[in-house]
């Protein structure tokens, strides 16, 4: 399935970098003080290959799926909830979405969305690279250079702790959360299910057979527009755990895949703490959420936009006339501190 995937080429160019920085250190500011949103812009131009970066035409997209698990009562929530709040999406009633339109793209024989994984593999090898194509052609047909990701699906959460246990090799309990609502006793139950999950797939190594094994469809399709969007260096804008899950595997199969990612935030889902360590990720926000939606990414929107704006509209000291602090200026509060 690899070889039909959208390829990366590393996009580090010193000499951009170099010069990033140093646009970064002449704004009329101190060096640094804006901190991590220095860091955002120089990250927003290298992705986009410019010292003036702009994004254009930002597109949410959120993607959807049922999960066969859900017959094991891993959720507080029955599987109908999901095309009921896809409905609501299309009403533009829940924050975060705007201008809605429905592409179905469903997989062959996956009418009903993906098998029950704790029976069997929760989608053919076949139906695995269906999703995938769907995602990479989805990103061929958007305007812009940006992509903020989203998901809906009842069920979602235990597909994503099941690719990050398998993919990071971490312990199942570490990676299982409340999801939409369980308590603890319910969180336990959960687990217990995830872990037959995992020995019924023990020889599902690969990031692919992984996934195939695991699910779900809307992570598989994620998965594709993620590399296709990186492949045509977008500013991917990863929402919380279950995009994260998306962008761990698209990881797994592409590495340089990290360069094009902005991680929007940290989830309240216990496992999204170990997935960005896992990843080496920082997020932008730490909220306590976990809704998923991409409320997230829209809610750290503004951020990317005040980053680039750093770069195209903030004055420098030169364009400002204000003098810069010399070296004799750091020299002499040197002496005034060494003095007794």
């Amino acid at each position: 399935m690899t070889h039909q995937l959208p390829t990366l080429a590393d996009i580090a160019n010193p000499a951009l970098t170099q010069a990033l920085q140093h646009m970064l250190d002449q704004k009329t500011k101190p060096q640094g003080s804006l901190g991590r949103l220095e860091g955002l812009a120089l990250q927003l131009g290298q992705i986009l290959g410019t010292s003036s970066p702009e994004m254009l035409s930002p597109q949410m997209v959120v993607f959807a799926g049922d999960h066969g698990l859900t017959a094991r009562g891993i959720s507080a929530f029955p599987s109908d909830v999901s095309w009921q709040m896809v409905e609501n999406f299309l009403a533009g009633l829940p924050a975060g979405a705007a201008r809605p339109g429905l592409q179905v793209r469903k997989a062959m024989g996956a009418e009903q969305g993906t098998a029950d994984s704790s029976q069997q593999p929760a989608m053919s090898e076949a139906q695995c690279a269906q999703a995938l194509a769907h995602g990479v052609a989805l990103v061929q047909g958007l305007p812009g250079n940006v992509l903020l990701l989203g998901e809906m699906g009842i069920g979602n959460t235990s597909a994503a702790s099941l690719l990050l246990a398998r993919l990071a090799g971490l312990d199942i309990a570490q990676c299982t959360g409340a999801g939409t609502g369980l308590d603890a006793a319910a969180v336990q139950r959960k687990t217990a299910v995830l872990r037959e999950v995992l020995a019924r797939h023990a020889d599902a190594q690969a990031p692919l057979q992984a996934l195939a094994a695991l699910g779900g469809f809307e992570i598989a399709t994620m998965v594709g527009a993620v590399l296709q969007a990186a492949h045509e260096r977008r500013v991917v804008l990863v929402d919380g755990f279950i995009a994260s899950a998306a962008v761990l595997v698209a990881h797994t199969l592409q590495p340089l895949v990290l360069q094009r990612c902005v991680f929007a935030h940290r989830s309240g889902e216990r496992g999204h703490e170990f997935m960005l360590q896992h990843l080496g990720a920082q997020a932008l926000l730490d909220l306590g959420l976990r809704l998923g939606e991409g409320s997230g990414a829209a809610l750290a929107w503004p951020l990317l936009a005040s980053a680039c704006a750093i770069l195209r509209e903030m004055a420098s000291f030169e364009s400002a006339g204000v003098s810069e602090k010399s070296v004799a200026d750091d020299q002499t509060l040197a002496v005034e501190n060494a003095t007794p």
